[in-house]
């Protein structure tokens, strides 16, 4: 079996800068956590990362059922954040009702929040969703009382890379991540290196 290291970049934003109100495109709308829809984040998730490079990072992020334990895992977590964690959807009514986006918070030791799986479906990006979910959890931080947000990005995800230093976030350390999932070559990975 080969073992492939992907370079990943932790980043942190001060909480103290102030950011106005996330502002929803029209027709979407934030969903709030609430216990009874642990499975549509789990399958927003899904939706979100199964044919990203990040599912070849955490391969439970290209399985639903990984998904699923990923979601139980975050909720169990004694920092769990219920006001950091939401959907976005589009539509009302059942039968047009769209899940588009997911994120969640935790609070971990020194009063930092960290942003756990920013993950928009596709057909949905590209009209700010991204970031009004990131806007959206950093709001809920700073009502913790949290003084620092934090999250890791795989570093050949340039999109989110930009996205996140766009929003106040700077590197502040760089991490590689082993992962024991089959990559067809290293090509295809270019910020990942493979040890046989």
């Amino acid at each position: 079996m080969q073992t492939t290291y992907f370079k990943r970049f932790r980043m942190e934003a001060d909480l103290a800068r102030s950011r106005g109100p996330a502002t929803l495109p029209a027709h979407y709308r934030f969903v709030p956590w609430n216990e009874a829809i642990l499975d549509v984040h789990a399958r927003t998730k899904f939706r979100a990362f199964r044919d990203e490079i990040d599912a070849l990072v955490f391969p439970c992020l290209g399985d639903l059922e990984g998904c699923r334990r990923l979601m139980a895992e975050i909720r169990a977590k004694a920092g769990f954040l219920p006001a950091a964690t939401w959907l976005v959807a589009r539509g009302t009514c059942p039968s047009s009702l769209q899940w588009c986006g997911t994120i969640q918070g935790v609070m971990e030791r020194g009063r930092v929040g960290m942003i756990q799986n920013v993950g928009v479906v596709p057909g949905h990006r590209g009209v700010g969703l991204g970031t009004c979910l990131i806007e959206r959890v950093l709001t809920a931080f700073r009502e913790a009382g949290l003084h620092t947000a934090a999250l890791e990005v795989t570093a050949d995800n340039p999109g989110a890379v930009r996205l996140y230093q766009r929003l106040g976030f700077r590197r502040t350390k760089t991490i590689y991540k082993s992962s024991d999932t089959p990559v067809a070559t290293t090509a295809d990975v270019p910020a990942a290196f493979a040890l046989s």
